[in-house]
């Protein structure tokens, strides 16, 4: 990919000049009103993507945030953007550690997958936690990122990490943030069993019968540091940026961390604009006012902002 230069071509020394005027070398041009100056133009950002389940390879550009690049797959290969669940970067499996977030490599190749089959799973909660953590798509989609081994949900074969919720007790969840879905599932009372309406991701052959479950994994979901990314932003246009650097990974990763203990969800692009906030904000007292001031929706507990706090502010080491 090449950028537009500033300035334009020069023709060669004592060539012809414009209009077919010749100057000899070293004769001053006459005065005259100047050029206006080209207007620099932004690199088109080209990114290739196909269907996970099996499609010819499509060009995409001109997106700004993830509701714009499911319009502009869909586009391209000719079906509704609600049918697209999630999207990972270079493979075509459900692999939550490829998962796409608020970044993209400029050398990433983008798998859309979209809804397979609709399934309903009758579960009893015999303990507070199911062991789902949650997450979504940016887009109405909230889906599962983990199952936690030897949880109520690992012990229903039927139940895999990247099905869809779709609906709790046949009340819709489209549209909902996943910490909504992660609230309600923790509010259901236990001993009372309730249905889960799931559509799971349409499967390429290479893939049926497969269950995925990720373990942690440093830098999870997020690109390369040093490569230079496209960042996607809920409010505002897209940004060109250099990728996150080691020790901003580390700490976007605790913060994910705090977020699955805390609330349930996983959420990189969450972590990495908490992490954000929290190196702006010189007290724990202003990070949770810089927390509700960008991300107010969440109404964080006290003690879950100062844990954040000390996990970007004050980091104890590497305990891996």
């Amino acid at each position: 990919m090449q950028r537009a230069g500033r300035h334009g071509r020069q023709p060669p020394e004592g060539g012809p000049m414009e209009n077919g005027v010749g100057q000899e070398p070293g004769t001053p041009e006459p005065p005259g009103p100047a050029a206006p100056r080209a207007p620099r133009t932004r690199p088109r950002l080209v990114f290739h993507t196909q269907l996970a389940h099996g499609s010819p390879t499509g060009r995409i550009e001109g997106f700004t945030n993830v509701k714009e690049l499911y319009a502009k797959i869909a586009e391209v290969f000719d079906i509704s953007p609600t049918e697209i669940l999630f999207c990972t970067l270079n493979t075509h499996k459900v692999d939550m550690q490829k998962l796409l977030g608020g970044q993209i490599g400029l050398e990433d190749f983008i798998f859309a997958h979209v809804r397979g089959e609709t399934k309903e799973v009758e579960v009893t909660k015999t303990e507070d936690a199911l062991g789902l953590t949650i997450t979504d798509n940016g887009a109405g989609y909230a889906f599962i990122k983990r199952i936690k081994e030897g949880s109520i949900i690992n012990r229903l074969q039927t139940v895999c990490v990247g099905d869809s919720i779709e609906a709790i007790n046949d009340h819709t969840i489209v549209g909902c943030r996943h910490y909504e879905v992660a609230r309600m599932l923790r509010e259901l009372p236990r001993a009372q069993p309730f249905t889960l309406r799931l559509v799971q991701p349409k499967k390429a052959f290479d893939m049926i019968g497969q269950r995925t479950r990720t373990g942690k994994s440093p830098g999870e979901g997020r690109v390369a540091s040093g490569k230079e990314t496209l960042r996607l932003r809920t409010q505002g246009p897209a940004v060109l940026e250099e990728g996150p650097s080691p020790s901003e990974e580390e700490a976007a990763r605790r913060v994910d961390d705090l977020l699955e203990s805390y609330m349930g969800i996983r959420d990189s692009e969450l972590a990495s604009t908490m992490v954000e906030t929290a190196k702006a904000s010189p007290s724990v007292t202003q990070l949770a006012q810089g927390l509700d001031s960008v991300l107010g929706e969440f109404a964080f507990p006290q003690e879950f902002v100062a844990e954040v706090w000390a996990a970007v502010c004050h980091p104890k080491g590497d305990k891996e």
